[in-house]
This record gives structure tokens, sequence and C-alpha cells, in this order.
């Protein structure tokens, strides 16, 4: 697992796979620096890919929609 801070990707809540959640890799990352996807909770807040060290969180004024 990696300590390593990595990119930071801003995402806008529509770009979310369900309530609060994304994975990485995502889709623009180079295929040389795949690894397992992991699902990433971003309820609480910002958080980091524990593989890669990227960084997940919400664009600037963006709220999570609630589930349904």
């Amino acid at each position: 697992m990696s300590q390593n801070k990595g990119p930071v990707v801003e995402l806008a809540a529509k770009d979310l796979l369900g309530p609060g959640v994304t994975h990485c890799p995502n889709p623009a990352m180079p295929l040389w620096s795949n690894h397992p996807r992991v699902y990433l909770d971003l309820t609480h807040g910002p958080t980091a890919c524990p593989y890669c060290g990227t960084a997940y969180r919400l664009k600037a004024g963006e709220q999570l929609h609630a589930a349904h």
C-alpha cells in the first residue's frame, strides 16, 4: 500500500457511482499505473486510494445527493 501523496482528483456529484462512492483507478489514469480496483467513500470528506495515494474530493460547491 502506498504512503506517497498522489495527484488530487476533484469530482462533481454527478460523476460518483452512487451516494458518495467512486473508484480508483479512474478512467483517466494511464494503463501502466493500474492496480486492483478499490471503491472509495466520500461521504465523510476527501479520501485517498490505499494503493497509489491519489486523493479524491468533491469540487468546491458540490454536495452529495441523498440515496433513494
